[in-house]
């Protein structure tokens, strides 16, 4: 076990979204493989649309990850993809939504929204490996918004750089969430899975 190379992954999104549950499922995969996890909750609000960050840390030694850190993060929520991208390191893989569900500020009229493409373009200028997903019209498609965050884990289980895949997730689903949302969750890995194949 001692020759794990730590992986650390920096999830974000906006309150109501379930962040925190993609969190607790993907700690959860990770310990199902018999692998050292820490995960925890860095920032967030109980309230829907306020911003939630937190980490999946596989291998490693430090429970936090700082700035130019992770290797992977995985955005539930494109301007919340955005804010995160202090935390990538040089070269590193983001998994980012493509719908908006825009915050307090933007929703008020005190901020502007930025353009889908603009985000791609800022990170293009950090990394060449990203991934983009219509989370919540995936979500909807597997018949609840919030499995569209199942669907980007899954995304990223079937992107090779976790030491599992997706089948992985599938038995901590199956294992862990309620028979009456298993249906919709296996459903929307399974588009997940196959929304990086595509990509």
């Amino acid at each position: 076990m001692n020759d794990i190379k730590p992986i650390r992954i920096f999830m974000t999104g906006v309150g109501g979204q379930g962040t925190l549950t993609a969190t607790t499922l993907l700690a959860k995969t990770v310990l199902s493989q018999g692998l050292p996890v820490t995960s925890g909750e860095i920032h967030g609000m109980a309230q829907r649309g306020g911003v939630v960050e937190s980490t999946v840390l596989i291998g490693c030694k430090s429970p936090k990850i700082d700035h130019g850190e992770a290797d992977l993060l995985l955005g539930f929520e494109p301007i919340e993809t955005l804010r995160a991208l202090p935390y990538l390191k040089p070269g590193g893989l983001v998994l980012s939504s493509t719908e908006f569900m825009p915050p307090m500020s933007v929703a008020m009229g005190k901020q502007e929204c930025p353009d889908i493409e603009d985000i791609k373009k800022q990170i293009a200028a950090c990394t060449d490996d990203a991934y983009y997903m219509a989370n919540q019209t995936i979500g909807i498609e597997a018949g609840a918004m919030q499995s569209g965050n199942v669907a980007m884990l899954a995304a990223l289980c079937a992107s090779g750089k976790l030491p599992f895949g997706p089948e992985a997730l599938e038995a901590t689903i199956k294992a862990n969430l309620p028979e009456k949302l298993q249906a919709i969750n296996l459903k929307a890995l399974e588009l997940g899975v196959a929304a990086v194949q595509n990509a």
